[in-house]
């Protein structure tokens, strides 16, 4: 069978991670959406999502397809029955479709002609940016229970101490040096190739993706999960960061999530809570207001590409787009545009050249291309993000 996983209704509120990205392909827990749908199928998935993506994204069409909503989660009982849809049916819950069949030759869906299958047992949905942090203490102990079933963990370093070593799963290649793992509160996975360095102090659910680091004397609390290529160092808790970005030196980062090559300076700090405690609100592009996350602790949002300099203030409930710089004394808006210049002082336009400029620096300083696909879905959203800048 052909899967296609789709972009569904929430990819607005999930923008700015889905500027340069299908919701398949947003981390959560310790893999991707799409990594956790493809590890349950046994197959690979392409992607039904915006036009100006297909080129790094392609669907493949074949005679018989299963059309899957990605901002669902995977799990056993949902996949079984999604393995057996026949022609005309579709997975709904609630109002929303999970996942339907279709054919090569179907030119529309109308769903009132499927047999619509009702799935009633609890699942993780991915709505808003927020659920990304919120909901991966569950996603990271599913994917740890996925990924660990039936293996053994490399052995657990001399020097290092430990609690609950059960829930300790250490990778081939990994260096632990003379750290504590607390799995008390959840798993901690740590991936192939990646380093905790000398003094580190982390908390469970952990996870690292391969060739992460975590830097000397941190502390990370749960639920945390570092993308592949990834660098923390200062105090972290219940963040996430996708791939190849750094929080290298000391500060603070709190029920946030940063989006790839991204780059906070040193003592780059964000509030999670607000002074009154009060409910937080977050900048929605969807409705294109401040929405109500119903969370007392919410942090940071920011794109791919996107960097603070040193000494960098970020309010309660912050977002920022892709390939923003900001730096300066005092908080910048809790809603700095994609492709911003500047802090609270002002914020001109970064030039689409010069951040075309300074990604290529960036990627290639991780041995990775930033070739003429990257380039163009760049450039489209510098385009489509313009309404939002002054200049």
């Amino acid at each position: 069978m052909n899967y296609i996983l789709f972009d569904g209704t929430v990819r607005d509120s999930l923008l700015p991670l889905t500027y340069t990205r299908p919701v398949a392909d947003l981390r959560i827990g310790i893999l991707t959406i799409r990594e956790k749908w493809e590890t349950f199928l046994g197959y690979t998935t392409t992607t039904l999502t915006e036009e100006y993506l297909e080129e790094k994204y392609p669907m493949v069409e074949m005679e018989q397809n299963v059309m899957i909503n990605a901002s669902f989660l995977p799990t056993t009982q949902l996949v079984e029955i999604i393995q057996n849809l026949k022609e005309n049916q579709a997975v709904f819950q609630n109002e929303e479709v999970i996942a339907f069949y279709t054919t090569e030759e179907q030119e529309d869906v109308d769903f009132e002609t499927y047999e619509q299958i009702e799935f009633k047992a609890e699942l993780l949905q991915i709505k808003n940016t927020w659920d990304l942090f919120s909901l991966n203490d569950k996603a990271l102990k599913a994917d740890f229970q996925l990924i660990t079933d039936g293996r053994k963990s490399e052995p657990i370093p001399e020097g290092v101490q430990y609690l609950n070593k059960e829930n300790i799963f250490i990778e081939e290649g990994a260096q632990v040096l003379f750290s504590v793992l607390n799995a008390t509160e959840g798993p901690i996975y740590i991936g192939k190739d990646t380093l905790v360095m000398e003094g580190s102090l982390i908390r469970g659910p952990f996870a690292m993706c391969e060739h992460a680091v975590v830097k000397m004397g941190s502390k990370v609390y749960g639920a945390t999960t570092l993308g592949p290529k990834c660098k923390i160092g200062g105090e972290v808790n219940n963040s996430i960061l996708f791939a190849s970005s750094s929080k290298g030196h000391e500060g603070y980062l709190g029920n946030s999530v940063l989006g790839e090559w991204c780059n906070l300076g040193a003592d780059t700090n964000n509030s999670n809570l607000k002074n009154n405690y009060e409910q937080v609100r977050l900048w929605n592009y969807e409705t294109e207001n401040f929405a109500k996350t119903g969370l007392q602790f919410c942090g940071l949002i920011m794109g791919d590409h996107s960097k603070s300099a040193i000494n960098t203030m970020f309010n309660t409930g912050t977002v920022v787009g892709v390939s923003s710089n900001i730096y300066g004394s005092n908080f910048p808006r809790n809603f700095v545009p994609s492709f911003s210049w500047g802090g609270a002082a002002g914020i001109t336009t970064y030039q689409i050249n010069k951040a075309k400029q300074t990604a290529n620096l960036v990627m290639k300083r991780k041995n990775e291309e930033f070739d003429e696909v990257e380039q163009r879905i760049l450039e489209h959203v510098f385009e489509i993000t313009s309404k939002y800048r002054k200049s």
